[in-house]
């Protein structure tokens, strides 16, 4: 299925992948948001759990293992065009996840890795709803919520 001009939304599966106090930041290698800074993740495949896509993409992508926690959201991102048709179309579904092996490199579609601590996200320029989640997340961490 074509992404531009989709017939329905694609499955995104993604997290916020947590090693001491700084969270694991990619930036991407290719389109949607080439050369933006996101949080590890991808496409779901057919026939794969979300939490199974989870951890297969934070692997490709960074050559980081976790352990998947609990879900944070699911998003919807939509993007129109001029005359208003929808351009694209994802569905996001993000975990929460802790490193527990390997040491992050760029892998499939990246071209930087950073762990960044939260009170350090605005040079990375990153999308509202991710820091919001990165800020959610820690929250979580820390026993807050």
């Amino acid at each position: 299925m074509k992404r531009d001009y989709p017939d329905r939304p694609f499955v995104g599966v993604g997290a916020f992948v947590w090693k001491d106090d700084k969270v694991l930041l990619i930036r991407r290698g290719k389109a949607p948001r080439k050369g933006e800074w996101s949080i590890p993740g991808g496409a779901q495949h057919a026939g794969e759990t979300v939490e199974d896509a989870a951890c297969r993409e934070v692997f490709e992508e960074t050559g980081v293992r976790i352990r998947l926690g609990r879900l944070l959201d699911v998003l919807n991102l939509i993007d129109r065009d001029e005359a208003g048709a929808v351009r694209h179309h994802y569905t996001l579904i993000d975990y929460m996840a802790e490193a527990i092996e390997g040491d992050a490199r760029p892998g499939d579609d990246v071209t930087e890795v950073a762990w960044v601590h939260p009170d350090e996200l605005e040079p990375y320029k990153l999308w509202a709803e991710t820091e919001r989640l990165i800020m959610l997340s820690r929250q979580y961490r820390e026993g807050g919520l």
